[in-house]
């Protein structure tokens, strides 16, 4: 899965990466989480271009009668997407690329569990896959909000937990942008675990702070004493 998230990547080269003309001010967040606010690029209406638009992280079906708190669904996996009632109007008609420079997996060891922040080695901004969806209530209410796609682990992550969040490639973002692409035949070859082929993402343990969502700081980056990947630390007796 992915719960958590970073984008704390300065705002001036996301147009260039994305092929967007307005970059809202956005401040650096170390640890996104659940029903807050996203940055993600889409395709215009109009069919202009593309557009740079904040989302609520939770996705909220369109044809659900409220809105539900207690479970958002923050995650969509890459092999249901066709077949979910919540996921696959919008798999064929909404997709989006969630803006991030890194993610937090959090990998089970005998003294608890250790948060992990995935990043490219070189610390650059990536899209994730992602759905939107516009909601409008009984009373007016609008909401647009998202979910995250996953994928199984690839051979870096695998270790700390078996799924992560599919990041697209830049030379897919046309291809997954495209609303007039509907076949999920054509879509899904592109919702595959990332390559660490030459050493293109890094992990490593970081400050247990990030645990708590109050907690949005550079602190929650601070690397932690290095622990093996395949095996939990030795316990003191």
């Amino acid at each position: 899965m992915c719960g958590r998230f970073t984008l704390t990547s300065v705002p001036d080269p996301y147009a260039e990466i994305f092929r967007i003309d307005e970059i809202p001010e956005m401040p650096p967040r170390y640890n996104i989480a659940p029903t807050q606010e996203v940055a993600a690029v889409r395709s215009r209406p109009d069919d202009t271009g593309r557009e740079l638009v904040m989302l609520r992280w939770g996705l909220v079906p369109r044809w659900v009668g409220r809105i539900v708190e207690r479970s958002p669904l923050i995650n969509a996996r890459a092999e249901t997407l066709a077949s979910k009632p919540s996921f696959e109007e919008a798999f064929r008609l909404r997709r989006c690329l969630i803006l991030a420079d890194g993610y937090y997996e959090w990998q089970k060891r005998s003294t608890g569990k250790q948060p992990w922040h995935m990043r490219m080695s070189d610390g650059s901004v990536f899209g994730m896959a992602g759905l939107w969806e516009r909601w409008q209530g009984h009373d007016g209410t609008v909401l647009s909000s998202c979910a995250i796609i996953t994928t199984e682990s690839n051979s870096l992550n695998q270790p700390i937990h078996d799924r992560m969040p599919v990041i697209v490639e830049p030379s897919d973002y046309d291809l997954w942008l495209d609303p007039t692409a509907r076949r999920p035949s054509l879509l899904e070859p592109l919702l595959q675990p990332h390559s660490t082929g030459e050493g293109e993402m890094v992990a490593y343990p970081v400050n247990p702070l990030v645990n708590s969502v109050v907690n949005d700081s550079p602190a929650c980056l601070d690397h932690v004493v290095d622990l093996p990947l395949f095996q939990d630390p030795p316990i003191e007796r």
